[in-house]
């Protein structure tokens, strides 16, 4: 079968769409044959050498977030049919034509969605949820600040927030204006137009998917108490002596999760916007369309055969 694997890590040179093995499924794994494929900067982060931090060793299967159909049943697994479409996050080898997945990182993709559009949540809204609620404590009618609205992440992110009656300022280019707002964004800031912290104030919790010093100027516009949750940035320890604190997402596998996103999919009250739909055999391509940071939704590769 088809996957995309790293020998070494560098740039998209590095990157090899060869043939490999067909995986089998373990004891409380099924085989998914895989539709369609989420790209995320984690990937070319991981090209780049964030591997060896996270403890990977050669050959990297890429790949994190997947939709496609359960092909084959592994010992002991339960909750799935063979044919049933799934949907869900991966450790590694997402970028295949088959992967042997654990039953407690998929659900049943949604209803109304087709393949392309189911691999555009998983991740995103994973990290959003577990950002936001589970990290952040963010509960109806609070206040809520992202630093980058129209992202993968983010995008979700106003969308989830908002069906759960949170108040939601997102910060954008101006020329995104139009896309947050009809997320559901309540204010909007165009962070090339003044400085956020200007603007924004009172936050119970910020989401900040930017890092450096966006991450570090969000700190003055959370209330004392507030919330600061980064996905990118490694907070220091000593953030509460000022009044607030900050703690980092590490996205994880969560079928109970992704079975209660699946449900605000399929209720009309989470949309994904895809941008770029590639094939697989084109992932150098895909990866230097999300490296350029200059995405509108999502970039999806789709399996072909």
């Amino acid at each position: 079968m088809k996957a995309v694997i790293l020998d070494e890590y560098g740039d998209n040179d590095v990157v090899r769409y060869t043939d490999v093995d067909m995986p089998e499924p373990s004891s409380g794994q099924v085989l998914v044959k895989i539709h369609a494929a989420g790209v995320n900067p984690v990937d070319w982060k991981i090209r780049g050498g964030l591997g060896r931090r996270m403890g990977l060793s050669f050959p990297i299967h890429l790949g994190g977030e997947i939709a496609g159909t359960v092909a084959a049943l592994g010992e002991g697994s339960k909750g799935f049919e063979v044919g049933d479409g799934v949907f869900g996050i991966i450790g590694t080898g997402g970028f295949a034509e088959y992967a042997a997945v654990d039953v407690t990182s998929l659900a049943r993709k949604p209803a109304n969605l087709d393949f392309v559009h189911s691999a555009a949540v998983p991740l995103g809204a994973l990290t959003a949820w577990q950002a936001m609620f589970d990290l952040g404590g963010l509960a109806n009618g609070q206040r809520l600040l992202l630093t980058n609205g129209s992202g993968g992440v983010g995008s979700l992110a106003i969308q989830i927030a908002k069906a759960k009656g949170a108040h939601v300022t997102a910060m954008a280019s101006g020329r995104n204006e139009a896309y947050v707002r009809s997320l559901g964004a309540d204010e909007f800031i165009d962070y090339t137009r003044q400085p956020f912290e200007q603007v924004a104030s009172e936050m119970d919790v910020v989401f900040d998917t930017v890092g450096g010093d966006t991450f570090q100027r969000a700190f003055g516009t959370l209330r004392s108490g507030g919330v600061l949750v980064t996905a990118v940035e490694f907070p220091k320890d000593d953030t509460q002596r000022h009044g607030v604190r900050a703690a980092r997402v590490f996205c994880k596998p969560d079928a109970g999760q992704l079975a209660q996103i699946r449900g605000m999919v399929e209720a009309g009250q989470l949309e994904p916007h895809v941008t770029t739909v590639l094939p697989l055999a084109e992932i150098r391509r895909a990866l230097a369309l999300s490296e350029t940071g200059r995405t509108r939704g999502k970039i999806v590769l789709q399996m072909v055969g």
